[in-house]
């Protein structure tokens, strides 16, 4: 049996349910995910989910920034999502605890038509050498069984953006919230800067 890194629950080897049959892109375990439907961004089709292999048309999260997290939970309990009894309860609270405390207003810190993060290479340069290159090398081409970081940071700046700042399931990779959200955003915009092949 496959295990989930962070809940202990079996990899799904099933479509969700309630996986739109109008994208034929995804399927399996992936369409379990949340970011699968409402998207890195937090905006689902809204988002940068309205295209693309994860088009769904599914509404994202962001108007439960603030929410009591008792609303989430049960969402995430409902028969249209189908969690109840696939993790134990302090999962559900720390999910809660993301989506209505946790989210960051993501189209200050990346614009979202160029891409581009609003933050400064040259600190973030600085931040990286420091904290990021030990594992990621000088170039951002490490680990060897990744993307380069230049690629994804350009591709998907939303996904990096949140990884830096919750870290990586089932990785080494830790998370960054214990420095000012600027300085994350500045790592992102160095990011941008390395090179994509």
């Amino acid at each position: 049996m496959v295990q989930s890194y962070l809940i202990g629950a079996e990899k799904p080897a099933d479509t969700h349910p309630a996986w739109p049959a109008s994208n034929t892109k995804k399927k399996g375990d992936t369409t379990h995910r949340c970011k699968s439907c409402h998207g890195w961004d937090m905006m689902g089709k809204d988002g940068a989910y309205a295209s693309g292999s994860y088009k769904t048309g599914i509404g994202g999260l962001t108007h439960l920034q603030g929410a009591d997290n008792a609303v989430v939970i049960a969402a995430m309990k409902d028969a249209t999502h189908g969690f109840a009894g696939k993790m134990d309860e302090q999962d559900f609270t720390d999910l809660a605890d993301f989506v209505t405390k946790g989210q960051i207003d993501i189209d200050a810190v990346i614009e979202r038509e160029s891409k581009k993060a609003n933050g400064d290479a040259a600190n973030g340069s600085r931040y990286y050498g420091t904290v990021c290159a030990g594992c990621h090398g000088k170039d951002g081409m490490m680990p060897k069984d990744m993307p380069p970081l230049g690629k994804l940071a350009n591709k998907n700046p939303w996904e990096i953006i949140q990884k830096t700042l919750n870290g990586q399931p089932d990785e080494k990779m830790p998370a960054m919230r214990a420095f000012d959200l600027q300085v994350s955003v500045d790592i992102l915009a160095y990011l941008q800067t390395l090179p994509k092949e």
